[in-house]
C-alpha cells in the first residue's frame, strides 16, 4: 500500500514540473500568430473568404454568397464529345420494307423491321454503306434515315449469311461525311469503345461508351433454326450497350476510327454488357466483293454434308462402318453431279475426316478450312472413309454457282 502512495506522489510532482514552462511557451505563440494575422490577409496567400464583404452577395440571406445572376461555366468537350461530333453523321438508320401480299396490293407496304448503317464510302455522287445482313433480310426495300432526318431510297448491292454484312448503295447529295475505316488487329482488351447506332429504331445518333471486353470471340451461328451451330462468327466483345437496332452501327476507338460493325447481343435475363461486333478488319474483303460482285464468291465442293454428331453412335458402326478411332467428321449426303467433289469421286455417306492434313470434326470446321484458307482453283486433299476404308483424293475447287 505504501509503495502505491509513493509512486502516485512521484507522478503528480512530475506534472507540476513542466506545466507552467508548457503553458508560458502556449501563450507567446498565441500572441505571435494574432500579431500577424493582418499582414497575411493583406497579401493573397490566403483567400477571401468574404467576411468584409457587405454587398447583396454576402447578405442577400442564401447563404451562397451568389446572386441570381451568376453562373457556373464548365466546359465539357473532351475527346470523345469531338470524336462523336466528328463521326456521328456517317452513322444512318436503315429501314427495312417488305410488302404484304401479292403484285396486286402494292402501296400496302410496312417496316418489317429497322437497324443502322455506317457510311463508309462516296463516289460519283454515290454513298455507300455497311450494315447487317440481318437487317436487309427480306426487304423489297430499303430506306436510310440520315442524321438530318432526311430520308433516302437504297438498293441493296449485296448481303451475305455468313458473314452477317450487307453493302447498300444510295444518292450521295445529301452526304457530307463518310467513317474513316481503322485496324482491328492491334485492338486491345480495356481499351475504349464507342458504339454509335438508331436503337429501336427511333433514337439515331446515340451514343454508348464502353471497353473492348474481348477479341477473337468466337459465336455459334444456327442458320436454319435446327438447334445446330452451322458457323462460328468471329466477333469483338464489348461492354458499350448493344441494344436492338444498333445492328449494322459503327463500333469506334478513341481515334474515330471504325473498328467493327456492331451486330449482336447476348440477350439473356441474367446477363448485362455482352455485346458483339464484327471485327472490320474481316468484314473490309466481304463489303469490297459485295460492292464489286453483290455476292461473296467462295470456294465449292458441290457436296450436301451434316456433322458426324448428328447422326447415333450405332449408325456410325452399322451403317458407315467407321472405325473405333474415329471421333468426328462430316458425312456426305449428296454430291451435285460434275462438282469437284463428284469428280474427285467423292460419293453418298463418304465421312470426311480431314482436309489438308487437318482434322475435321464437324461442318464447321470444314467450312472455316474452305472458307478462310482456301481460294476458287485451289486444290484439296481430302481424307475420308467409306465402308470402314480409310481413302485420301484430291479435287480442284470450283465457283459456287
Amino acid at each position: 500500500m505504501g509503495y502505491f502512495e509513493k509512486g502516485h506522489a512521484e507522478r503528480g510532482s512530475s506534472k507540476r514540473g513542466w506545466l507552467v514552462p508548457a503553458l508560458i511557451g502556449m501563450g507567446i505563440g498565441i500572441i505571435a500568430v494574432l500579431a500577424l494575422i493582418p499582414t497575411v490577409l493583406k497579401t493573397d496567400i490566403m483567400p477571401s473568404l468574404g467576411m468584409n464583404d457587405t454587398s447583396e452577395k454576402a447578405i442577400d440571406g442564401t447563404g451562397s454568397g451568389l446572386d441570381a445572376n451568376d453562373y457556373v461555366s464548365v466546359n465539357v468537350s473532351s475527346q470523345i464529345t469531338d470524336v462523336v461530333d466528328n463521326v456521328s453523321p456517317a452513322v444512318v438508320g436503315v429501314i427495312n420494307i417488305q410488302r404484304k401480299g401479292d403484285y396486286w396490293q402494292q402501296g400496302n407496304q410496312r417496316k418489317a423491321g429497322s437497324g443502322s448503317g455506317v457510311i463508309y464510302k462516296k463516289q460519283d455522287g454515290q454513298a455507300y454503306v455497311i450494315t447487317n445482313h440481318h437487317v436487309v433480310q427480306g426487304a423489297d426495300s430499303v430506306e436510310i434515315i440520315l442524321s438530318n432526318d432526311n430520308r433516302v431510297e437504297a438498293k441493296i448491292l449485296g448481303s451475305d449469311l455468313f458473314s452477317d454484312l450487307a453493302v447498300l448503295q444510295m444518292d450521295g447529295s445529301n452526304v457530307n461525311q463518310t467513317m474513316k475505316l481503322g485496324t482491328s488487329a492491334n485492338v486491345k482488351v480495356g481499351e475504349p469503345a464507342i458504339a454509335i447506332g438508331n436503337p429501336l429504331g427511333k433514337f439515331l445518333g446515340s451514343v454508348t461508351q464502353g471497353v473492348i471486353s474481348g477479341t477473337q470471340r468466337t459465336i455459334p451461328q444456327d442458320f436454319n433454326q435446327d438447334g445446330r451451330a452451322d458457323w462460328q462468327t468471329e466477333v469483338i466483345q464489348t461492354d458499350a450497350a448493344i441494344n436492338p437496332g444498333n445492328s449494322g452501327g459503327a463500333l469506334i476507338n478513341i481515334d474515330g476510327r471504325l473498328i467493327g460493325i456492331n451486330s449482336m447481343k447476348i440477350n439473356e435475363e441474367s446477363v448485362e454488357g455482352i455485346g458483339f461486333a464484327i471485327p472490320i478488319d474481316a468484314a473490309k474483303p466481304i463489303v469490297d466483293q459485295l460492292e464489286q460482285n453483290g455476292q461473296v464468291k467462295r470456294p465449292y465442293m458441290g457436296v450436301e454434308i451434316y456433322s458426324l454428331d448428328e447422326v447415333p453412335k450405332t449408325e456410325w458402326d452399322r451403317t458407315l462402318n467407321l472405325p473405333d478411332d474415329v471421333n468426328g467428321g462430316v458425312y456426305v449426303w449428296n454430291t451435285e453431279s460434275l462438282s469437284p467433289a463428284d469428280k474427285a469421286g467423292i460419293k453418298r455417306l463418304d465421312v470426311i475426316t480431314a482436309i489438308d492434313g487437318k482434322q475435321v470434326l464437324n461442318m464447321i470446321d470444314l467450312r472455316k478450312i474452305l472458307y478462310q484458307k482456301k481460294e476458287i482453283g485451289d486444290s484439296l486433299d481430302v481424307t475420308f472413309y467409306r465402308d470402314g476404308d480409310k481413302q485420301t483424293t484430291t479435287m480442284t475447287l470450283g465457283k459456287q454457282r
